[in-house]
């Protein structure tokens, strides 16, 4: 972590307690990030982005304001305090606003165990272009890919330092490397298309170009020939690239924030059955090379892992200091924010049980039903569970994969589903929602 980041932190809090604030807290973040798209082989466009944000955020008793700014000019500092200040002024109280205690906030951490910087060279837009370029062209060795629409290649940058006035001081770097392929396949009213990619923190463990662009064809080639699915109950089989989202919604149901609002369909949940016996979803927050990966969150408290789930049942909540403190609770240090915004309850890496099937295996025993590959907009009820979702894949009948499937809707309750799902032994484990292919015995399915 460079010290300059470190120093305009310093300069913001000197600031503030200039200006008046009791207490303050300030976040720096600076980075790169370079991105290439290749069409027909030629570069079809390139963007290159640097620079760095600040953000301030002071208390006034049980008041607070925040404030944010990309110039790091030391008139613009005290402006940004003076600013923040009279701000929190005309701020309501909020008995839940402030700092860690000093004795809550982190005391050491290993940053470099976490293996979230990959100190190779910036890759040069020649080689992301190349690397796009081979993505491209080994979708298009593919026949019956009528065309690309994209194919790109990126990376980014980015160094972050948090320091507030309770004493705590923390920073790390981290860098990302992406590369992706939407293929097409059809003309006119019968094109389908579909997609690969991969995006890493080192460059080593990037998957091949090729793999990307022949993925991504074969799964555009899978959906030729798409027609809409009858409608009735069916098992819904939730593809590896799609099941993350079925947990996703499990976990904004048990966000501390969503439950102080009453907004959520498992407010009332805690410590009751929500996944089948056996199943566990852990939180994991310093696996190595995993992008949500944090030695610290936002407000400066320790990282640690917990189980959301244990054994099928809720354990708790995901929290931040304002929202524990509105919860009568403790903080499980889940804080996540911007230099623009305060902190928000949020989770890092989750990883939920795998089963002892495969996904081939689970299609073999459901019969007649639909696997789901990509889903379109979505109707959720955060108060009652209700889900809605369009949907395409791969109709199943007996057993076996028939036909390609689009336009359809599949709908269900999120808690009976959660309930009753079962997980394949498919998920990838360097991603942060480790997830497999996850089986819903009885969903509504309306196609034709």
């Amino acid at each position: 972590m460079t010290q300059a980041l470190s120093d305009l932190n310093e300069q913001l809090l000197q600031a503030a307690r200039r200006a008046g604030a009791d207490d303050a807290d300030a976040m720096a973040v600076r980075g790169t990030s370079l991105g290439i798209e290749v069409r027909h082989g030629a570069l079809e466009q390139a963007e290159r982005s640097e620079g760095i944000d600040i953000g301030l955020r002071v208390f006034l008793g049980q008041r607070s304001a925040i404030v944010s700014a990309s110039d790091t000019r030391s008139d613009t500092l005290e402006d940004m305090a003076e600013r923040a200040v009279a701000m929190a002024k005309e701020a309501p109280e909020d008995p839940c606003a402030g700092l860690a205690d000093a004795d809550q906030i982190t005391q050491g951490y290993d940053i470099a165990a976490l293996e979230l910087y990959d100190p190779t060279p910036e890759p040069s837009p020649a080689a992301l272009q190349e690397d796009a370029a081979r993505a491209e062209a080994a979708a298009l060795g593919n026949p019956q890919v009528s065309q690309v629409q994209s194919a790109s290649a990126g990376y980014s940058s980015r160094e972050v330092h948090f320091a507030a006035t309770n004493g705590f001081r923390g920073g790390y770097a981290r860098t990302d490397r992406g590369l992706s392929c939407v293929a097409i396949c059809g003309t006119g009213t019968e094109m389908e298309r579909d997609y690969d990619g991969d995006s890493r923190i080192f460059q080593s463990d990037l998957r091949s170009p090729e793999d990307i662009g022949t993925r991504a064809a074969a799964r555009t080639v899978e959906r030729a020939g798409a027609r809409k699915p009858p409608t009735g109950s069916y098992p819904v089989l939730f593809d590896e690239r799609v099941s993350s989202t079925l947990i996703g919604h499990l976990l904004m149901a048990a966000n501390g924030s969503s439950v102080a609002r009453g907004a959520s369909w498992l407010r009332d949940a805690k410590g009751e059955q929500v996944l089948p016996s056996g199943i566990s979803l852990h939180e994991l927050p310093h696996r190595p090379r995993t992008s949500g990966s944090r030695p610290f969150d936002a407000e400066g408290l320790p990282t640690k892992a917990r189980d959301i789930v244990a054994d099928g049942v809720l354990t708790g909540w995901t929290m931040d200091l304002a929202t524990a403190r509105k919860l009568g609770i403790s903080s499980t240090g889940n804080a996540a924010r911007s230099a623009s915004s305060g902190p928000s309850p949020t989770t890092w890496n989750v990883t939920l049980t795998q089963g002892d099937q495969s996904r081939a295996d689970l299609i073999a025993d459901m019969g007649t039903g639909l696997l789901v590959t990509s889903m379109i907009g979505s109707t959720i009820n955060s108060n009652t569970g209700d889900y809605s979702r369009g949907a395409a894949g791969i109709w199943i009948e007996n057993g076996e994969m028939t036909y390609a499937v689009n336009e359809c809707t599949i709908a269900g309750n999120l808690r009976d589903m959660l309930l009753n799902i079962v997980p394949a032994n498919d998920a990838r484990a360097h991603l942060s929602r480790v997830v497999p292919s996850l089986l819903v015995p009885g969903m509504t399915l309306a196609g034709v």
